[in-house]
């Protein structure tokens, strides 16, 4: 049977699995299924159609599931579903989606979502990706694997964050980011790629080596970014991190990539 202190509420029609842990005055709503492993420290409040994966942590006054801060959202059967391993850190805000934007904010595996980080509704954030304190995201917001998002950094309603970007702290985000790129200041700039993250996350040689041929000539002097878009593919297309760049930089979403400065 799950372990429910005696000061939580878990509404009928939730459904938790047998080693499920809620912890003291918490609040799971009638629409929440926690899954095998997860744990609810205290003070945490999950309502609505939540979904929360295996092994996930909440800490206190985490408040996940309530409805989006979107004016226009009129209490459409809209969900969040949050993946296995997470930890999501104290006053932490998860919302679900809206008809606008596919009804359904996903989070994926292995995250660390740390104190007061934001995701909002409609977000599609990707596995094992890092937010650090005060970190928000706007609606509609994409978010690549291994990303890591700086303290007090906010992002952009509809901006693509792409793999392995890193993004410095308090920084605005407005438009796109590359994957593998890093950017900085109070409105975002690309400073380079992330090299450090690169390595970290086992990038060989050759594949860090071809990411840096690809950035040069993809954010060289002259031309347009599309022109110099197909001088990358015609040269480096073949390596398979650098065919990620192409197509996200080359993509019918994109807001228009973030550029360097000057």
């Amino acid at each position: 049977m799950p372990q429910i202190h005696p000061s939580a509420v878990v509404e009928p029609g939730a459904v938790l699995a047998d080693d499920a842990e809620v912890g003291p005055f918490c609040l799971v709503g009638a629409g929440v299924h926690l899954a095998a492993g997860v744990k609810l420290h205290s003070h945490v409040v999950i309502v609505g159609n939540t979904i929360v994966g295996e092994r996930t942590e909440i800490y206190p006054f985490a408040s996940i599931g309530h409805c989006p801060q979107d004016l226009k959202f009129r209490g459409e059967e809209s969900r969040l579903e949050i993946g296995s391993d997470n930890r999501i850190r104290e006053y932490v805000t998860m919302n679900p989606g809206t008809e606008g934007g596919g009804m359904v904010t996903r989070v994926g595996n292995g995250g660390l979502f740390m104190a007061s980080t934001h995701v909002a509704h409609d977000c599609q954030v990707g596995n094992h990706v890092i937010m650090a304190n005060n970190a928000t995201l706007a609606g509609h917001v994409h978010v690549g694997d291994h990303a890591v998002l700086g303290g007090l950094a906010a992002v952009h309603q509809f901006v693509r964050i792409g793999a392995h970007a890193m993004i410095g702290g308090m920084s605005g985000v407005t438009n796109d980011v590359i994957p593998y790129g890093m950017v900085v200041g109070s409105h975002a700039a690309l400073s380079g790629l992330n090299l450090i993250g690169l390595r970290r996350r086992g990038f060989n040689r050759e594949e860090i080596d071809a990411l840096r041929k690809a950035y040069d000539m993809l954010f060289a002097d002259g031309g347009t970014l599309a022109e110099r878009l197909r001088q990358v593919e015609a040269a480096l297309g073949s390596a398979a991190t650098v065919r990620g760049l192409i197509d996200f930089v080359g993509s019918e979403t994109s807001r228009g990539v973030l550029m360097p400065k000057g």
